[in-house]
């Protein structure tokens, strides 16, 4: 079973910037597309940003795109979510997902999730 851990989440304000990591236990995370996913209150859970086993593909969400930047660092096993010019729109659960292929497809879902990291961002 593999994990994906977390952190990095707190609260900011509108404006600022904040850095999530999750790390992975398993030893073909470097085989593995990876993505950040997010659901705030009574909504559905979203698709934020994806990236390609390599980090050479990278997709994001409308939404955040020119403010979020995913990356990895296959030595480390971890996926980050650098997150800037924080909007209050942007206040979500945010979850690390590990793919099943080298990229990211959609269509095949997540092969495992994380327990989620909690983005608060006030006005």
């Amino acid at each position: 079973q593999v994990q994906l851990v977390e952190s990095g989440g707190g609260l900011v304000q509108a404006g600022g910037s904040l850095r999530l990591s999750c790390v992975a236990s398993d030893y073909g995370f470097s085989n593995i597309a990876m993505a950040w996913f997010r659901q705030a209150p009574g909504k559905e859970r979203d698709l934020v940003a994806d990236i390609s086993w390599s980090g050479g593909t990278t997709h994001y969400a409308d939404s955040v795109k020119g403010r979020f930047t995913i990356s990895r660092d296959n030595a480390k096993n971890t996926v980050y979510l650098q997150m800037n010019s924080l909007k209050p729109e942007d206040a979500a659960v945010y979850y690390c997902a590990q793919g099943i292929t080298t990229q990211w497809i959609p269509e095949y879902g997540v092969a495992y999730w994380g327990k989620g990291t909690l983005v608060t961002v006030s006005t």
